[in-house]
Formats: C-alpha cells, structure tokens, sequence
C-alpha cells in the first residue's frame, strides 16, 4: 500500500490501477465506492477534498477493503449496501445483490397495472423469492395503497427484506411468509399481479460464471436446475389458482430462454397474452402473461 501521506487522488489513481491489472470491470468506480466508505463521505466528496491526506488507521481500513475486493468479493458485500429504483438497500452474502436491469421487470410491472388509468387501486401483489425485498420495496413506494406480500425460502433473507422494507418506510404494506412458491399462501388468495426474479441460471453454466457471483451470491437464488427453468416448470402450471382474471404474472428469465419459457406458460389453458419486453442490450429479459 503507499505510504500514509498519500491523498485521496493519488490513492484513488493506485487502487484503480491496482484493480486494473486484476482484470476487474470498473477499477475507478470500485475505487471510489470503497475510498468514500472508508472515509464517510460521498463520491463526489472525494473529489472536493482530493488533496486531504489519509490517517493511518483510515490506511489501514481502506487496506482491507482493497484486499476484499481482490479476493473478487462483491463491492455491494464490502460496503453492505447497493442501490435499487433510486432507494438504498441493506444487502448480504444472505441475499442476491439487485440488478439494474431488474428495475424493467419493476417499470414492466407499474405498466400493466396503470392500464385503464386506475393507479390509484389497492392492488394486491405476490413476489415469489423477494431476496433483499428490493422488488417488493419499489413497487409499495410507487404504489403506496397497494398491499404486497414476499416469499422466499430463506429466512435469513427475509429478515433482511423486513430490513430494508422499513428503512425505506413500507414494512407496514407488505407481509413478508417464510415457504416455496405457493406453499405459505391460504387458500382463496388472489392476486392481481404475481411477480418474480426467480433462479434461472443453467447448473452446467456456474463454472463459467464470474468469481464475484459464482462464489460469493446465494446459490439457491441463483440456481434455475438443470437447464434453468425449473422455477417456471413448477409455478407456471398453478399460477392461473392465484391470480384474479385478467391479471398479470411476471418473470425476469435469462439470455434465450424465451421460447422455452413461452412453451412452458402455453401448457397452461388459464394463461394467455404472452410477451416478452428486452432490456438495453436488446436481450429478452422479462417474461409477461396474463391470465384469461
């Protein structure tokens, strides 16, 4: 590491450089997010106190972060938090950190619910595997009389979810149950929109994966079975049981599972209105059907 009277420039320049040479994606950005961790302030204050000298113990923390992230451990696990729908969220190796490109499945969903200018209902909403609550969490601060309720098998991750619902003010709109797919729902419930961010990378594809999620991300929210369309096998034949007529099931799938996806929901008479909406790389990323 370089001497204790470097500043805050010099070692943002060395750290990137240093992430640079270990072939990490965004060496500066990962530079910044940690230097500003360690010291308390924003990225931006990075760069209005840029001559500020670092103290040794401020060295030292900021040591073990880099060292962290060598290792390939995920920044959003170093500094315990990542952003979501413009909200922050507390997160841990417990849950899997969002994506910005699930933020389409959250505009995907405040779309098919606004249509026929009623958004302003009290729509009530299932996310089957809520992980960290970040879906769940958006949707109740875009909705705020709509009623959700979030699932997931872990109940580690649940509490983590209860977490970030209640620092971001909407604990008291969602009723988070421990249990798998439908398993902890009574009977009589509907729904008018059913939405996941399911599993759906293929078990042969983990070798491949990243470092950062390969061994540091929950498996069990990543892995979609064999050819990663497990969840969609099992929820798809019975989601139609809890959805109110013309509501909407929504899934985020993985790179060409489209077709397979499709002909899955196509066994269920219940379901129709089947499309797909790409995100930014032109990849078909959301799964929508609606029950008739």
């Amino acid at each position: 590491m370089p001497p204790p009277t470097w500043t805050i420039l010099n070692l943002l320049r060395w750290t990137e450089e240093r992430f640079q040479k270990e072939g990490l994606s965004n060496p500066r950005l990962d530079a910044e997010v940690l230097l500003a961790k360690t010291l308390g302030m924003s990225r931006v204050g990075l760069y209005t106190h840029f001559d500020q000298p670092l103290q040794p113990t401020e060295l030292a923390q900021f040591k073990k972060l880099v060292q962290r992230r060598l290792k390939r451990e995920p920044v959003a696990y170093i500094i315990g938090e990542r952003e979501f729908w413009s909200l922050r969220f507390k997160v841990t190796p417990d849950v899997l950190i969002p994506r910005p490109e699930t933020e389409i499945l959250v505009h995907e969903a405040l779309k098919v619910l606004s249509q026929g200018g009623q958004k302003k209902r009290s729509w009530r909403i299932l996310e089957m595997g809520t992980g960290s609550g970040a879906i769940s969490i958006a949707l109740a601060k875009e909705l705020p009389s709509a009623s959700l309720v979030a699932t997931d098998l872990s109940e580690r991750a649940l509490s983590i979810a209860e977490e970030n619902a209640r620092q971001n003010g909407v604990r008291e709109q969602i009723h988070f149950l421990p249990g798998d797919l439908f398993n902890p729902l009574g009977k009589g419930w509907r729904f008018e929109l059913i939405i996941s961010n399911p599993p759906y990378i293929p078990q042969d594809r983990f070798p491949f994966l990243m470092p950062e999620v390969r061994d540091f991300e929950p498996r069990i929210a990543l892995d979609g079975g064999k050819d990663g369309l497990a969840f969609f096998r099992r929820a798809l034949p019975t989601v139609g049981e809890f959805l109110q007529p013309r509501s909407w099931f929504l899934a985020e799938i993985g790179a060409g599972q489209d077709r397979a996806v499709q002909q899955i929901a196509e066994k269920n008479p219940e379901l129709n209105s089947f499309d797909f909406v790409a995100d930014l790389a032109g990849t078909k990323r959301v799964f929508r059907a609606q029950k008739k």
